[in-house]
């Protein structure tokens, strides 16, 4: 049954993206950037709507309150990464419009990165060495500026669950420094249910816990980085205590 129900929602994938994707090249011209994002949320949206009614997918979030006094400040959200379900589903969920940072070479991906070419994200050429960092700030700000919030996973790439000492990578907390912005850690166990190089979805709630805001002014970026990963990873033993060693420790 797992199986069927994941083929049937790959396949709504593959019929569904591409003509969304073909719609966005159509309207966007016609649209601000603010209304671009708006129009691509509904594919996220439907796409985590999807997954509940075809795979048994839900989620819930815990310590939301945490985003009503940081609406109108700058905000950079770094978040664990277990799965492609979380660069989805924040897209569809958050309370402000967010920004990714992503090498260049995804403009390339079919569909999917031809219409992120067409959003303000920040993108960057990692061949250029230290000017990319240099480039990613000065687009961070811009978008920071514009009332949107930057997301990044510090893992830099998508880890599995339970991994018990993974590598937080400090170009996030660099940026947040950078350009003062405050920092919220995201922890999730979406891997349980969405693992990562799996064609296999399992039925289930995935949590999304988000932490307090943690100031980056008067801290350098390792400072911050430390304390962003010791907290994730405090959570994640709390949130998915099963995929851990009994009493391991972050």
């Amino acid at each position: 049954m797992i199986f069927l129900r994941s083929l049937l929602f790959a396949l709504f994938m593959l019929l569904w993206t591409p003509p969304y994707a073909c719609a966005c090249f159509i309207a966007f011209p016609f649209m601000n950037a603010n209304r671009r994002y708006r129009f691509v949320q509904g594919w996220p949206k439907t796409v985590i709507a999807a997954g509940r009614l075809i795979c048994g997918i839900s989620y819930r979030f815990e310590g939301r309150e945490h985003f009503d006094a940081l609406l109108d400040k700058p905000v950079v959200l770094l978040s664990k990464h277990q799965s492609a379900w979380e660069t989805i589903a924040l897209v569809a969920t958050m309370p402000k419009p967010l920004c990714f940072v992503f090498k260049r070479e995804l403009l390339l991906v079919p569909f999917f990165g031809w219409a992120l070419g067409m959003l303000k994200m920040v993108h960057i050429n990692r061949k250029e060495g230290s000017r990319a960092f240099a480039s990613a700030v000065r687009q961070g700000r811009e978008r920071l500026a514009e009332g949107a919030w930057i997301i990044m996973f510090p893992e830099g790439t998508r880890t599995p669950s339970g991994l018990e000492a993974p590598r937080y990578k400090s170009g996030g907390a660099r940026l947040a420094v950078e350009t003062g912005a405050t920092v919220v850690p995201i922890a999730l166990n979406s891997g349980r249910l969405w693992p990562r190089n799996s064609f296999l979805k399992y039925p289930g709630v995935i949590t999304v816990s988000i932490g307090a805001p943690i100031p980056s002014a008067n801290k350098t970026a390792d400072q911050l980085n430390i304390e962003v990963a010791r907290w994730i990873e405090q959570d994640m033993r709390r949130i998915d205590a099963a995929s851990y060693r009994p009493g391991s420790r972050a």
